[in-house]
């Protein structure tokens, strides 16, 4: 199988391509990726000069490159989103750009070409927000949309047009919304491995409002895991939802990090609250379990300890991200690599 990976140099779309190259030795994939600042062409060192990958820099909002890439694949598996929330916040319009249109382009393209199988992963957040009083509830498969960021609206958007393509054209899409990934690869804008990095150098953690918003957490690993199940044995036209069983909010969080690395609690730092702060995020995944066999391997404490860890053994990788050449570097690199 050939598959066309897209957003395949960020965080998760790099730990997918990694786990596909490793498990099936006879699958190629193709990256496209747009390289903006959350993609990193070092995330994928590792596979780079595999024979059964290749890295294609572009757009998912240009047509002409979207068909250079996707020609002769099986499968798409769509990751590419602009994906922060508080820059949504601050600048709506590319969020709406790439995760609107940039994945009806895609679509498109797909139905032409004649692809055979489009898996779209989204977001917990195009659900709204769950009660903090009632935690035995939790979103799933059909729960109302509700998004309330502009970043979950697009995201709901990019939904709603994959289920637009099955019902109008028996397009052969499934959708899977997870719940936050963290491990390897996070960039560092992202409240764990922010805290992590933060911890190491006695910086302030900076947590929003009183800290007791919760989100359900995710190791990586068990997403790519998730997704490979769903690509190869998930029923088209349905929908997936992803969750850790791991329930923290804010002060967890860094109580946990401040914990493992014998760090003082007085870096915990109060900070004003986002706008529009959703207070709760859980996910039941009884559907993939029950049709698939799929259910979250790593604890959440042993997956922070892993993360940890990781990037203790790689400082190189976040303070070159950190540093103010990065961007510039980043697309340097890729403007070297020979595009199809």
């Amino acid at each position: 199988m050939k598959i066309l990976v897209t957003g395949g140099a960020g965080f998760i779309g790099s730990n997918f391509i990694i786990h596909i190259l490793e498990k099936y030795p006879d699958y190629e994939i193709v990256n496209l990726d747009k390289l903006t600042y959350a993609g990193n062409l070092e995330n994928l060192k590792s596979v780079e000069n595999n024979t059964r990958y290749k890295f294609v820099l572009g757009d998912i909002c240009d047509r002409e490159i979207v068909k250079k890439a996707m020609t002769s694949c099986d499968a798409v598996v769509h990751f590419a989103a602009e994906s922060h929330v508080d820059r949504s916040i601050t600048g709506p319009t590319i969020f709406v750009q790439t995760n609107v249109i940039g994945t009806e382009i895609l679509l498109e393209t797909a139905r032409d070409l004649g692809i055979k199988r489009f898996h779209h992963v989204s977001t917990d957040e195009v659900f709204g927000s769950l009660s903090l009083e009632n935690l035995k509830e939790k979103f799933a498969e059909n729960t109302p949309y509700s998004p309330h960021s502009p970043y979950s609206a697009s995201k709901a958007g990019s939904d709603h047009l994959v289920r637009a393509f099955i019902d109008t054209y028996n397009f052969p899409a499934t959708i899977s919304n997870c719940t936050n990934n963290y491990g390897p690869f996070h960039f560092p804008e992202k409240v764990i491995p922010l805290f992590i990095i933060n911890a190491f150098a006695n910086k302030p953690l900076p947590i929003y409002g009183t800290g007791m918003a919760v989100r359900d957490y995710l190791y990586v690993t068990d997403h790519c895991k998730a997704i490979d199940l769903i690509l190869h044995k998930g029923k088209i036209g349905e929908t997936y939802c992803i969750g850790g069983d791991s329930e923290k909010n804010g002060l967890d969080i860094s109580d946990t990090i401040l914990n493992l690395l014998s760090k003082p609690k007085t870096l915990k730092t109060f900070v004003e609250d986002r706008k529009g702060h959703d207070m709760r995020y859980a996910m039941d995944h009884s559907k993939i379990t029950n049709e698939l066999g799929w259910k979250p391997t790593v604890t959440f404490e042993e997956g922070l300890k892993k993360t940890i860890d990781w990037y203790k053994n790689n400082e190189s990788w976040w303070r070159k991200i950190i540093s103010k050449e990065y961007l510039d570097n980043n697309r340097a690199q890729a403007n070297k690599i020979k595009n199809i």
